[in-house]
């Protein structure tokens, strides 16, 4: 299992990045994937990507989304605040194990 994020960098407040995760090793098109910001869960979508969730601090602001062709989820980050700043991971849970990439740094900062 592999998950590889990137997308992260430096935007200033009220900016956007589109953060990218690209998964291998599982099958992809029936796992539930989580962005989370450190343990924290951010967003999450289902297999069919028919299905989402998002935390509170994030409604209306972050789009999770999937492409199953391309075995890549995807994490639209819109009207970031300084308070987003954080290492962002995806992860899936298989059989009773959580699987984590190595995270993309994102600041937002002025």
């Amino acid at each position: 299992v592999q998950l590889v994020e990137s997308g992260g960098g430096l935007v200033q407040p009220g900016g956007s990045l589109r953060l990218s995760c690209v998964a291998s090793g599982f099958t992809f098109s029936r796992s539930m994937i989580t962005w989370a910001k450190g343990l924290e869960p951010v967003a999450t979508i289902n297999g069919a990507g028919g299905i989402t969730t998002y935390a509170d601090s994030v409604k209306g602001r972050f789009t999770i989304s999937r492409d199953n062709a391309k075995n890549t989820v995807y994490l639209q980050m819109n009207s970031l605040k300084v308070e987003d700043t954080g290492v962002y991971r995806c992860r899936v849970a298989l059989r009773g194990d959580i699987y984590r990439g190595q995270g993309t740094q994102v600041t937002v900062s002025s």
